[in-house]
């Protein structure tokens, strides 16, 4: 090899040696100076990861303080697939540590192209420190609430449900979201370079949410779902529904439903037993909306309590024929009388003194055919037919309560009324927030202090010796009205075989402190409100009497309402 074959390969190897450190140079340059601030950024987030830190859930808890709704603290699991390096053992700890599937666990943790998988959410915190001890890189835990219901069934369907992200998804978990959500923190955390914590650099607290106390008497509202619920076996009914309502202050101490749930399976619930029917149903309310019938005459002066009709034992009204609900002949009754006997002739026969402007204006001022405004979701307004769509048989119909939808809510307000005097308050669920009473609507005066008298007084009639008489309870006095109405079947015709039975009643009725409404659909067997609802009140209000401590009004030697 000749010296200057020798010089030549030097040079070129020299000239490649310097190509290389041109292009590593170059490469510097451009990750440093170009990119640096990319790179530099980048970095920082291989070390750093910001937490979202949720906010405590405000507690529900119902008018003595007794929690309803609660957060318990959890622990959530969590990974960056990008730092786990043994994805194979952490899958079998984690499924032992949880008793997990390791086939559900196992795929997420490989899938490098996400920094962040769930990996257990909301598990026991005990478990999940044993996990960490054992030190897998690109594991991450933080702790969350889970939204427990401590009373089980008990107002389910009031209450609703929070989910696995805290959120209300129905009941009042849902409508009081913002109040009892809160605002979550955040929380900076330093990593080694297996995505394990080593220190928290910063931390912006969060805000818990606020708690919220309820109208509702937990015992009162056990105790009406488990009448409820004996009745709806007793009698094979396809649901029930009860309300108890303070009639002064419109607070309803129970809002209870059957068949229920455990608000703590939710999920796995059906979605019609979910539905709070005491506000969300209607139905045709029958006889107990005479109440409306009898309390307009009144006030409007076309009936006095001792007027009397000549009463035929069926009646036409334009092209239908309408008759008792007992077989009876040509009588004469007295308001009170067609009030204690729930004569549907007699309520007509007060329906057309009236006229159908009078009546249909008396709908409305009782709130039927809109919704009452409580506070809680999905409220239905009802139906009550518009005036200039009334046909010729409707003066024979609405008075005795069919052609019209009510829920048990707004039938439970109306006769709130009769029991406060003539004022006609807005029910409502909720009493205070954080401590705070929850402003509530003044009521508005429907009918005078002397009319609401009047019928209270034939209220009492109806229990003592009239259809309400399984109603009454031994050393109270008891007001109320039954009812019975067919359902519609889907060809448009009323039923011969499902009816909702109902029963409301006022007690102590020399001085109300109870409002009791009973809704029964579809019972078998008994179909009247005065045989299947009106036991089911007796069973609620002796409870909320004693519950209470009411003083009984009525000597239980007189017997009459035993």
């Amino acid at each position: 090899m000749t010296r200057a074959s020798t010089n030549r390969r030097i040079v070129l190897l020299a000239a490649a040696f310097v190509a290389i450190l041109g292009i590593a140079l170059a490469r510097a340059f451009w990750l440093q100076v170009v990119n640096g601030n990319a790179y530099a950024a980048m970095a920082v987030r291989q070390h750093r990861e910001t937490v979202v830190v949720p906010a405590a859930r405000g507690t529900i808890f119902d008018r003595n303080s007794e929690p309803l709704a609660i957060g318990e603290r959890t622990t959530t699991v969590y990974a960056n697939p990008r730092q786990v390096d043994e994805p194979k053992r952490l899958t079998l700890a984690v499924a032992e540590a949880f008793d997990l599937q390791p086939a559900a666990v196992y795929p997420p943790l490989i899938d490098r192209s996400r920094g962040f998988v769930y990996v257990a959410r909301k598990v026991d915190p005990v478990k999940a420190e044993a996990l960490e001890e054992l030190g897998f890189a690109g594991l991450g835990f933080y702790s969350e609430e889970l939204r427990t219901y401590p009373q089980g069934p008990v107002a389910s369907q009031v209450l609703g449900y929070a989910g696995l992200d805290n959120k209300g998804l129905e009941g009042l978990e849902r409508s009081l979201e913002k109040t009892l959500a809160g605002k979550p923190g955040k929380q900076t955390v330093v990593k080694d370079p297996f995505g394990r914590a080593l220190d928290v650099v910063s931390t912006q607290p969060e805000t818990p949410g606020r708690n919220v106390r309820l109208t509702l008497d937990h015992q009162i509202q056990a105790n009406a779902e488990t009448v409820l619920t004996e009745i709806v076996r007793q009698y094979g009914a396809r649901a029930a529904s009860a309300i108890v309502m303070d009639p002064h202050t419109g607070a309803v101490l129970a809002m209870a439903t059957a068949p229920g749930f455990n608000a703590n399976r939710f999920p796995t619930t059906r979605p019609d037993r979910r539905r709070n029917r005491a506000v969300t149903d209607t139905y045709e309310p029958g006889s107990t909306f005479k109440l409306v019938t009898v309390s307009a005459g009144l006030q409007e002066g076309v009936v006095r309590p001792s007027s009397s009709f000549v009463l035929p034992p069926s009646l036409l009204v334009a092209d239908r024929v309408i008759r008792e609900s007992h077989t009876r002949g040509t009588e004469r009754m007295s308001v009170r009388e067609i009030v204690e006997r729930s004569s549907n002739i007699g309520t007509i026969t007060i329906a057309q003194r009236l006229g159908e402007g009078r009546l249909a204006s008396w709908i409305d001022r009782f709130g039927f055919g809109k919704s009452t405004g409580i506070d809680f979701p999905g409220e239905s307004s009802g139906f009550a037919l518009p005036l200039d769509q009334w046909s010729g048989s409707t003066i024979g119909t609405v008075p005795i309560g069919h052609g019209i939808a009510v829920t048990p809510i707004q039938m439970a307000r109306a006769y709130a009324a009769i029991a406060n005097g003539g004022v006609l308050v807005q029910p409502h669920l909720v009493d205070r927030m954080d401590g705070k009473p929850y402003e509530q609507k003044r009521g508005r005066r429907i009918v005078s202090r002397e009319v609401s008298k009047q019928m209270l007084a034939m209220l009492r009639s109806v229990v003592i010796e009239g259809t309400g008489t399984e109603a009454a309870i031994p050393g109270y006095t008891v007001a109320g009205k039954t009812g019975t109405a067919a359902k519609i079947d889907p060809d448009g015709r009323y039923s011969h075989t499902r009816y909702v039975a109902s029963f409301v009643g006022l007690v102590p009725a020399t001085k109300p402190r109870l409002v009791i409404m009973v809704m029964v659909d579809e019972p078998s067997g008994s179909i009247y409100g005065g045989t299947v609802a009106a036991p089911a009140f007796k069973q609620i209000a002796r409870f909320n009497l004693q519950h209470l401590e009411v003083p009984p009004d009525a000597p239980r030697t007189t017997g009459s309402q035993d």
